[in-house]
């Protein structure tokens, strides 16, 4: 990371960043590149209901980019993870609309794998920053 370069933290999970050595999310050149969120209660562990999960991996993500001075309208790209996506996608993709926005959306990836460390969905994004605009 460079002198310009700021990590940026969400109130309350420090902890559990510390723990597993990485960064929520990084400014950097205009941009906020935050790291795969999931459905993790505040202790880290996963949550047991698929559409819940979703739920609170997006309210981790909001957390985030409100820690940020960001919301998901200044998401430009976005990447999914699902664990068996033939199965999961549908119930995964009618909580998006809660939480998406309104149009013109974000890039979309979506990537099945097959394990996710006990969780089933994981969302990546990377957002301009409201000062860069």
């Amino acid at each position: 990371m460079s002198a310009r370069d700021d990590v940026v933290f969400p109130a309350g999970r420090q902890a559990l960043y510390e723990k597993n050595r990485y960064s929520p999310a990084i400014r950097s050149n205009g941009f906020l590149f935050v790291s795969g969120q999931v459905g993790s209660r505040p202790d880290g562990s996963p949550e047991p209901d698929l559409e819940a999960q979703v739920r609170l991996a997006f309210d981790n993500l909001n957390a985030i980019l409100s820690a940020a001075g960001c919301t998901f309208q200044d998401v430009v790209d976005v990447t999914v993870f699902i664990v068996d996506p033939a199965a999961q996608f549908e119930p995964i993709w009618k909580v998006f609309g809660e939480y998406w926005g309104d149009a013109p959306h974000p890039t979309l990836t979506g990537i099945g794998v097959t394990w996710l460390y006990g969780f089933q969905f994981e969302i990546k994004v990377i957002a301009r920053l409201p000062e860069a605009v």
